[in-house]
């Protein structure tokens, strides 16, 4: 089969990264696959797939939303002769949709990375979204909780909605060796680490804010870039932690870090099902995440959950953890053994067959 994967960027993300690692190894089952970015700026990401021998179309670069994609995506899609078109995120999905109208032959195919956006909160979108999925022959959500906010918010039953969990490369994650750059940054400390872009739907202000009722030997460290980054180091700078907050930028030696934390956290509004949540478990480091929709279903009875947007909450959970070396190790292995229920084999597995079906 000959497969187009189509996203807005290559920045810092679950739905980006999940390119880096699903493309090259549908390529290593013997299909030609291929990738269409709306804004094609080079990143980590953009040189990892080059390097693995994926062909990356820049569509341009600016604003994702721009309509110039439509014409620029029907224009590659109708000269690549593509079996499989597979769009990701928002602007992709209605572009995607809409550039593949005539072309019969073309299997379309999305994936819905999160349970909530900016788009279900308008009524009008309803009409537009209810037309944009029934385009597709698939849609693919990434937990049974985003298929159920997906349904609900189109108003009806769809029978082309179904379930396949993300994937992480649960061995490559667990094997990696700690970085010392933590520790470089802030030695003999109590590390803590968050991995997300500095997006709205993330929480990354109840992490600061938990800062100020941790000891001083505890350093937050935020991994990640985006529009709200200088709001949360003015905030830093507001709760006098910017001593012990680093902002580390957008880095590609995740696992690295990772492993050199001592506790992992996801702050977030709501999930799909995050990529980075099952990374951060798969270390064997206590995993601590707000209990809301995409991390409640992938953390429960494994890491440990705090109430959503609760600072006083979260430091407390890891002052607990680390006055008691016991709990630490049995919440560390419980998050290891769940990760494994994430591996990103059973993802691709669910992915070939749908296509093959098709």
């Amino acid at each position: 089969m000959k497969i187009l994967h189509v996203i807005t960027t290559l920045g810092t993300g679950g739905a980006e990264k999940l390119m880096v690692d699903l493309l090259p190894r549908l390529a290593a089952d013997g299909h030609d696959v291929e990738l269409a970015v709306f804004d094609g700026q080079r990143t980590p990401f953009y040189d990892q797939l080059l390097g693995r021998g994926i062909k990356v179309h820049s569509l341009g670069q600016g604003s994702v939303y721009s309509p110039r994609h439509i014409l620029s995506l029907r224009k590659l899609i109708k000269h690549g002769h593509y079996d499989i078109v597979h769009t990701h995120n928002t602007a992709c999905q209605l572009y995607g949709a809409m550039a593949c109208v005539g072309f019969k032959k073309v299997c379309l195919f999305t994936t819905e990375h999160s349970t909530n956006n900016r788009r279900r909160g308008h009524w009008y979108w309803r009409t537009i979204d209810r037309w944009m999925y029934k385009r597709y022959h698939r849609v693919i959500c990434i937990s049974d909780i985003a298929s159920t906010s997906l349904k609900e918010h189109l108003g009806k039953h769809r029978d082309n909605i179904i379930t396949i969990n993300n994937g992480v490369d649960i061995a490559m994650f667990n094997k990696a060796t700690a970085s010392d750059t933590l520790e470089h940054i802030a030695p003999g400390s109590r590390k803590i680490i968050m991995v997300a872009g500095f997006r709205w739907e993330k929480d990354q202000d109840t992490v600061i804010r938990a800062m100020t009722h941790l000891p001083d030997k505890f350093h937050l460290f935020l991994v990640g870039e985006g529009t709200r980054q200088s709001e949360l180091q003015t905030l830093t700078d507001n709760m006098n932690v910017n001593s012990r907050v680093h902002f580390l930028g957008r880095r590609d030696d995740i696992p690295n870090l990772l492993h050199a934390a001592d506790y992992i956290v996801m702050s977030s509004h709501f999930e799909g099902l995050s990529l980075s949540s099952v990374e951060g478990m798969s270390v064997g480091r206590p995993f601590l995440a707000s209990d809301v929709n995409g991390l409640r279903e992938v953390v429960a009875q494994a890491g440990i959950l705090f109430p959503h947007s609760d600072d006083q909450a979260l430091a407390d959970v890891i002052i607990s953890l680390d006055n008691s070396p016991e709990q630490y190790s049995l919440v560390a292995n419980a998050c290891l053994q769940r990760a494994t229920q994430y591996d990103i084999s059973k993802m691709v597995n669910g992915y070939l067959k749908i296509y093959i079906n098709c």
